[in-house]
């Protein structure tokens, strides 16, 4: 791995001990000696009409899976949840649902998380060392029944003009260019 992909950590010149900020002589020492700590994830239970974003998957399946909640199995509302960079394609996510399904009234709720980070060295005489970082975590719920509007991320249904109802079939049917034979440009 190259050392330009590691993390990089300000330490003391006097004191060795990582710093975020200080007064005085600084060198940047490179997180190449530190190997980062692998915790096994807590499980946590998802609900059946959570739709869990990442930064890593497409739009279209999240809004397939919101038209498999909302006609197949009768659900009135989906959660949408997204952290860090995840965060704008949940906010895409549901803007194309918004306009894909009459009358979703939207409460949006957003939060931050801390995550600490921990990388034990690779050399005898070094310490461990812990970082904390705050990740950004967004809630949209979307909902077919009204939902609190003192709510203070209350959104009311978007006009209903917007809205391009799209069935089932037309949702999985490709879209885009191409005859389908993937040999590219020129070809």
């Amino acid at each position: 791995s190259s050392s330009a992909c590691q993390p990089k950590l300000w330490v003391s010149c006097d004191r060795g001990s990582p710093l975020r900020s200080c007064q005085g002589p600084r060198k940047l020492a490179t997180m190449n000696k530190y190997r980062r700590v692998i915790k096994p994830r807590e499980e946590l239970v998802k609900e059946e009409t959570e739709i869990r974003v990442t930064a890593a998957g497409s739009v279209s399946a999240y809004i397939s899976r919101a038209a498999k909640l909302f006609n197949e199995m009768d659900k009135s509302f989906v959660t949408i949840t997204a952290t860090g960079n995840a965060l704008t394609k949940a906010v895409s996510t549901a803007e194309v649902i918004k306009r894909r399904f009459k009358g979703l009234h939207q409460i949006t709720k957003l939060t931050n998380q801390q995550i600490d980070d921990e990388f034990e060295p690779l050399e005898e005489g070094l310490d461990k060392v812990t970082q904390t970082r705050d990740v950004a975590c967004l809630e949209i719920k979307l909902s077919k029944d009204p939902l609190d509007t003192s709510d203070k991320g209350y959104q009311e249904p978007i006009d209903e003009s917007l809205v391009k109802e799209v069935d089932e079939e037309e949702l999985m049917k490709p879209r885009g260019r191409g005859d389908g034979k993937g040999k590219g440009k020129g070809k």
